[in-house]
This record gives structure tokens, sequence and C-alpha cells, in this order.
């Protein structure tokens, strides 16, 4: 998931914001920061009233020093807690955290997207929290638009979200302007690819990045239709539906208003955006940081285009905190959680990195000043007030085995190493693996 998160996570296999690509831009060195990863074996433990519990989470530098800051804020109002910490890049993180938890010794508390939450709650990893709201450890009030159902799964509190994002269409603003185009809200599918010719004619540039690989846009579109990529048990479309998706992105590569897979691939860890290949493409809302400090240009967040005008299909996704099963001391975890979700100052120091955040008081603490973060905020209010997000559908256990597999299928695709009916049949095969069905 671009989890993104997922989750938070995103998701672009041709387009310019790749699921790898976007990892290694994430990816930092403990060594860089002075910390020292959370020993393996040991669980937590107390020391003389002291309790140690153990945080995990995936990411870059700069949100290992935001983090790091907010823990020691925690440490000073809760002096009896200790936090060990411990991060990686996305696909690093989850390797080692199921190694971690197929040994019985999971982090106590650990950063998670929803695609992960059926999977480990199946394996008997996740601990649910409701037992630590009803002891009034971790309070679920003061949530915006809904967030705190978000890691709800079968009636068990399995996650609590710590930020919000929502998927967006990122534009060259420059371009855009010069080839008189305005997207607003409610415009159409074919508005939005007779813009794109427009760009590619007037501009000399593709109006977009690519769609083989954006699979949560994939999953708006299917939700347009009523339908939807995962249901509780599996895949919520058929091969029918996914080869007509794809058969459209290679037309748009052939037509030029998608760019060239071949030269997004060669531009990364660059977006094709930032890079001039393209002048848009879909994307988290919250990954629109990234285009300023990749391109020369000028970036703002356009809407979803819809099928009937009115419905986009959209959620919010979010990044959670989820705590391990095997805790030793899950009344200390909780009040963690509800420290790092709910204390004001803890949002003056993440600002948007994990999404917008998800609890009122501390989306009212953080008021961004530079134009982009502003941008996003009137971009998930503009969401909230129009009425137009819907509940996101708890993925199965194998979501993430089916997202990577849709993922790498797609890039092999885009690039010519596979055909479209190829694709289709081996995305399905292994999909049907990844849910044992």
């Amino acid at each position: 998931m671009r989890t993104n998160g997922t989750g938070g996570t995103g998701t672009r296999g041709t387009g310019t914001v790749d699921r790898r690509g976007l990892l290694k831009l994430a990816g930092g060195s403990l060594a860089a920061l002075g910390l020292t990863a959370a020993g393996c074996g040991t669980g937590s433990g107390s020391d003389g009233g002291i309790v140690t519990i153990r945080y995990a989470w995936w990411g870059s530098d700069d949100r290992a020093k935001r983090i790091t800051r907010t823990i020691a804020l925690f440490e000073k109002k809760f002096p009896k807690i200790k936090v060990k910490t411990d991060f990686q890049p996305y696909l690093d993180f989850w390797k080692k955290f199921n190694t971690q938890a197929s040994g019985g010794n999971p982090p106590d508390v650990f950063q998670n997207a929803v695609g992960f939450l059926r999977k480990y709650d199946a394996k008997n990893v996740l601990l649910d929290l409701r037992g630590q709201v009803d002891a009034g450890n971790l309070k679920l009030d003061g949530f915006r638009a809904g967030l705190e159902k978000f890691g709800e799964v079968d009636g068990k509190l399995l996650g609590v979200p710590v930020g919000s994002n929502s998927m967006a269409l990122v534009v060259d603003q420059a371009v855009f302007r010069k080839a008189g185009i305005t997207p607003k809200p409610g415009w159409t599918w074919d508005e939005y690819y007779a813009a794109l010719a427009k760009i590619r004619d007037t501009q000399g540039r593709a109006g977009d990045s690519g769609m083989f690989s954006v699979m949560y846009l994939y999953d708006m579109y299917l939700r347009q239709h009523g339908k939807a990529f995962y249901t509780a048990e599996g895949l919520g479309f058929t091969e029918a539906d996914l080869t007509a998706w794809w058969n459209k992105a290679y037309e748009g590569v052939k037509s030029g208003i998608y760019a060239d897979p071949k030269k997004v691939s060669q531009a990364r860890p660059k977006s094709a955006v930032a890079a001039e290949l393209a002048a848009s493409e879909f994307t988290w809302d919250n990954f629109t940081i990234r285009y300023t400090s990749e391109g020369k240009s000028q970036y703002g967040l356009a809407p979803i285009p819809t099928t009937d005008g009115k419905r986009t299909g959209q959620y919010l996704g979010s990044l959670m905190l989820s705590a391990s099963r095997r805790t030793k001391h899950p009344e200390e975890v909780a009040q963690f959680i509800n420290f790092m979700v709910h204390d004001p100052e803890v949002a003056r120091i993440m600002g948007y990195d994990r999404g917008v955040p998800a609890t009122t008081a501390q989306y009212e603490a953080f008021k961004p000043t530079d134009p982009v973060n502003r941008q996003i905020a009137a971009y998930e209010k503009q969401l909230v007030d129009t009425g137009v997000l819907e509940p996101i559908t708890p993925h199965p256990a194998g979501a993430d085995v089916a997202e990577a597999a849709f993922l790498r299928i797609a890039e092999e695709m885009a690039l010519g190493r596979r055909s479209v009916p190829d694709a289709v049949q081996q995305f399905f095969s292994e999909a049907k693996t990844a849910f044992g069905s």
C-alpha cells in the first residue's frame, strides 16, 4: 500500500511514485540518528518500577527524528515508562516484524496499516485495545470524520489512527494553467482524459504518469461502479474488470496522454511529475510534499474524476498504532498510544508527516503555514464537508501479498514483459493463493 499507507503507503508501478521507489526514498539508517534497535528475545521489562516498551515503525530519517522528539516528550510526562525504538524502510520493517511475530517476540507497539490488520489478527499477534478503552487508558473520543473506527475489524479494535490521507491528483500547476485547465470537484473521467490530451497537444508533455499499478485509484474507480478492490474475503472485481482497466492504461500510453513507462522507470526515485515527464499523477494527498522538494515547479491537488459527477469512491486512509497481544504492559502501551494520538504537542512536532492529524485536538494544534500543507488540509476538509467519503472495507488476510503481486505484475506489463491477458491471469492466480482460495 502505498501505506499508508494504506495506507498510507503509496502504490504506483508505472506512475512516478511506485512503492519501491517511495520506500527507497523513505529508507533511513539508525546510525545516522544514534538510535539503537530494540533487542529481540528479551521482551518488555521493568527495573525498579520503570517499565520499558518497544516501539517500531517504518519511515525516513526525518520521521525518525520527529518521533524521537515525541518519545522524549512522552517519557518526560510518564517518567516510569521508557521506550526503546526501532525503525526501518517499509519492506525491511515488515520482513523483520514478520520474523519477530513468528518467533513470538513482536514489538509492544508498532506502526500499522489497514492491509495487515486481518493478517496479523488471524495469527493472534494483535491486541484488542477495546479493553484498554473500557479501562480508561485509551480515549476514542475527539477523532475526525469517524477515523476512530478505521482500525476496527470484526468488532475488535486492532489499531488507532495517527493521521489521515486520501487519494488525489497531484498536478503541475504551471502546466495545467498554461493549458487552460482547472479541475473541479465532480469532473468526469471523460473530462479528465480530454484534459490530458489537451496538455499533450499544447504543452508537449504527457498529461499523466500512468495508471497501470495505482491500486488505490483502481479501488476508487471500482467503488464508483458499486464494487471495490477488496471484500472481507478476497477480491471484489473480475478478470474482465481488470482487463478493461489495464487495456485503458495501454491505450493511454500509445496515445501519449500517459508517460512512457520506461522513461518513468529510468527517472526513479524522482517522480515523473518532478522530472517533467508528466503533468500529473494520482497518489495520496500527503505525498504532495515530496514534489516540491524534487521539482522546480509549483504543485497542487486536484479532485478524483467521477463516473456520474458525484461519487468519487473515496475514503480516508490512515497509518495506525497497534499493540502486541503478547505485551506484558498493555496499560502502558495504551497510555503511549493515547498520548501519541491526542497530545497537541505531538502534532506540532509531527506536522503532516503521517497524514493530517486524526484527532481534533491535534488537528487544531498544528496549523500549517506553508502552501503545500495548507493545500492538503483544505483538500481533506473539502472531502469531509462535501460528504463524498465512504467507509473502507477492512482488507482480507493476504491483502499485502496480493498488493505486492499487483505492483510487480503491473510493472512487468507496463515495461512490455507481459501482455494484458497474461498479466491478468497471473495476478488472479497469485491472489487466489494469497487468500487461500
